[in-house]
Formats: C-alpha cells, structure tokens, sequence
C-alpha cells in the first residue's frame, strides 16, 4: 500500500542501477511523481535515464540535487548507496523518510508470501534453492528476486496474478532501508565479517542483519543455521517459530546425516549427499535450509527432485572446465575471508588461489592453515601487498599486478595436473572491475579461451 503522504509530495530515488530504475518506474505505475538521481554519467545510464523520462520521471545524471532531495516526501535507495552518502545525509537531516527499493516493492506485494534469505555467505545460492523447490512443487516462479540481480519491484509490477510465494535475497545494506518488510519466512544462513570497509563494526553490520527479525510477530517462521553461534545469538528471543539446519546435529529440523550420506528433513531421508551437484559441504548447508525454507506440506519428491537437478550458480564454485587435468573453479562471489575459506574446504585438488581485489579489510592470515597443501597463491590487485605481508613466508606466494590477463596466464603456469585453479579472491572487485560478475565473467572467458 502506498501511504497518501508520499502522494502530496515528490519521491526522491537514488541512484540509477537496476533497482533504482524498477523503483521509479514501479513509482510511477501508481501515479506519484518521481526524481532521480546519480552521479555517474554514462551512456547505459544515459540510456537509462531517457526511457525513465518518458514515463515522467524527471531524471539528473551526474549530480544529486540535495535541496530538493530534502524537500522530498519519500527517498528510495538503491543498496549501493551507503548510509553516510551525501543524499542521505540531505534527507536525514530534513526528516525525511528513506527506504530501499526491497522494501517499497514488498509494501505493494500484500498478497505474495516472501521468504527473506540474508546472512554473509551462501545467501544466493540459498535463495535461488528455494525458487527451484517453489517452481518444481507448483508454488512460485523459479526465479529469486531482490540482491540476487533481479529487483522485487520488477515482480511487483508485473500483471495479476501476483507469485503465491517468493524467495528473496536481501543484504545487510537492503535491511538497513527496509523497516516495514516483514516475511512469512526468514532465512539467516550464517554471520561472519564482512563489509567493514563500509561498516564501523562488526556489531554494526551484525545490527543490519538482526533488521530480518524487525517485524517478527508470532505467525512468522524463522529458519536459521543451528552451527552458527553468532546466528543464534541473533534469532534468540524473536517472536515466531524457528527450525534449525544443521551439518553437525542430527536431530535438527534439517540435517546431514553423515553416517548414511543423507540429507533429512524432519527427521526422514530427503536425497542423498551424492546425488547433489554442488561443491562444498557449505552447499549442503544452503541445500538444508532452502528444503526447510518452503512451505512444510510442499511435496518432498518436489524438494528431492529440485535439489539433484540445481545446478551452481554462475561465479559461486563453478566449474568453468578441466584443462590438460586442471579444473578451473569461478568463484568470484567469494568476496570474504569466510567465504574464499569455504572455497578452499570445498576442492579436494591442490589449489592455485586467486587472491585479490579491493581489500575488504579481512584477515587474509587466517587462510595459510587452509592453504596448506596448495601449489600456490597469486596475489593481485589494489589488495595484493597486503596478501604478501599476511601469507609471504606461510604459503608458496607471487605477487601480480592489476592486469587481469597476465594473472591468469601465471596461475596456468603454475598449476599442474590434478590441481584446480580456484578463483575465490576474499576481496571486492571494484579496483579492476564494475563488479564481482564483470571479474568472473572475463575469467571464464580466458580460461575458455586456452
């Protein structure tokens, strides 16, 4: 529902990627009158700006009026804008209202059942999970929406009749901005640092993440990871009912039993850890709470079915090819310590790692105990002296430049057959690449290119 005061004034969205260009036109489908705004000026944007102007928008590339985005009656943010943005600071301090372009949608979605995935890693392919369980039982579309690259405002303006259930990545920054989102079910996979480079703290982005629980009533379901202390801290205490998944308890709602090799839900054999085609026991961890997540009278050959047929998806440890007996690995999603860690327990090859980016600030130490019987670590980009100064003397290490090309020439150089080459950087891609995407995209061109 859309509140009659953002109707007697102007609706200010920031920033034009894809969730800010749904939200002006989602705006716009329910008549209220819209300004947008980015700094960048450049010709998709360009592009962009002039079909949004054609529905009545008015658009300003290259600046961000602020008075005017002060005197607006609602601001729209797109994730990537950071809370400490001139923008926001403009709307802030005029009291005006702020709220991500997840939480506009899911406000026009009454009729739609979201189940909400959020944590630091696994969260994608989690939610992705759950879209192909949905299609394959008949409940929802197969497609997950929200941070996973498609806006929830696309799906709200689609036509009647609305998805019965949705499943939805949402980030921490998406959470920040979302205070009337309230899902049917709750997904927090895990909690590790992450985006320190924009947070104060841990605790601050812990904060943003606890935003999932904000409008827990007693009806809501809550599906979190039953190994995960900090989840559980997290989840203790908020209204509804909550379902474990679980690698190390049996008994869970969700787990793996390793002395069979099955995966149970609710205490009965599910599909068996074999017939995944997914790398990773953090995989089985996603594959868990995604089965948990559904409806629970969704039918169990749905969820087995849909579970041996997923696929990995695109940047998150997928194997791109096996060269001369070396497997090149895309996970370019890996943009944490916690995440390129995972990576690494999921190959059982000696590794030549891909370590580098724009430094997030984590520990890059931590990794020399899992590096331990790798061929080597190829250290790149803005982070990579900062990787030589963590792992120099621990772990076989070179140290590259910012030229992406001459990276993967030296990783096939190095590596030998039966190892894998494993992109997996623990870093952004933002000093080399317009994101994680662009960075593996151009590593599985090269590396089909050989």
């Amino acid at each position: 529902m859309i509140p009659e005061a953002w109707r007697r004034g102007e609706v200010a969205v920031v920033g034009l990627a894809v969730s800010g260009r749904a939200a002006c036109r989602l705006l716009r489908r329910h008549g209220l009158t819209v300004y947008a705004s980015d700094v960048k000026r450049e010709a998709a944007l360009e592009e962009a700006a002039q079909a949004l102007r054609k529905s009545g928008c008015e658009v300003e590339l290259g600046r961000h009026d602020l008075a005017r985005i002060a005197r607006a009656a609602l601001v729209v943010l797109s994730p990537g804008v950071p809370p400490d943005a001139a923008p926001c600071r403009a709307a802030r301090d005029a009291g005006v209202p702020m709220i991500s372009e997840l939480d506009l949608a899911a406000r026009l979605l009454e009729e739609t059942q979201l189940i909400v995935v959020t944590g630091t890693k696994g969260k994608s392919t989690t939610a992705a999970l759950i879209a192909a369980i949905l299609e394959a039982a008949g409940l929802g579309p197969g497609k997950a929406a929200g941070n996973i690259g498609y806006p929830l405002a696309e799906v709200a303006l689609l036509d009647a009749p609305r998805p019965r259930w949705l499943a939805v990545e949402a980030s921490s920054f998406q959470l920040h901005d979302s205070p009337a989102l309230a899902p049917a079910v709750g997904v927090l996979t895990n909690l590790s640092p992450d985006h320190l480079d924009r947070y104060a703290s841990l605790d601050d982005y812990y904060a943003d993440k606890a935003l999932l629980f904000a409008n827990a009533t007693e009806s809501s379901r809550w599906v979190t990871n039953g190994d995960d202390p900090a989840v559980q801290q997290l989840a203790r205490g908020r209204p509804g009912r909550h379902e474990l998944f679980s690698l190390e308890v049996r008994l869970a709602d969700a787990a793996l039993d390793r002395s069979s090799g099955w995966l149970l839900l609710r205490g009965m054999p599910l599909v068996r850890r074999a017939d995944l085609k997914l790398l990773g026991e953090h995989n089985v961890a996603n594959a868990l709470a995604a089965s948990l997540a559904v409806p629970p009278e969704t039918d169990r050959d749905a969820i087995a079915a849909a579970l041996k047929s997923f696929r990995a998806l695109h940047h998150r440890l997928e194997p791109v090819r096996e060269l001369d007996g070396v497997l090149w690995i895309n996970d370019s999603k890996s943009t944490t310590v916690a995440s390129t860690l995972s990576a690494l327990r999921s190959v059982d090859r000696p590794v030549v790692l891909l370590l580098g980016g724009k430094d997030k600030g984590g520990d890059f130490g931590s990794l020399a105990a899992a590096l331990g019987g790798a061929r080597g670590v190829i250290a790149y980009g803005e982070a990579a002296a900062r990787i030589e100064r963590e792992l120099a003397g621990k772990v076989p290490l070179v140290r590259a430049g910012s030229d992406f090309e001459a990276v993967v020439a030296k990783a096939r150089s190095l590596a030998r057959a039966g190892d894998a080459v494993l992109l997996a950087p623990a870093c952004s891609s933002f000093d080399m690449f317009t994101n994680a995407e662009e960075r593996g995209e151009r590593f599985r061109a090269l590396v089909e290119a050989m």
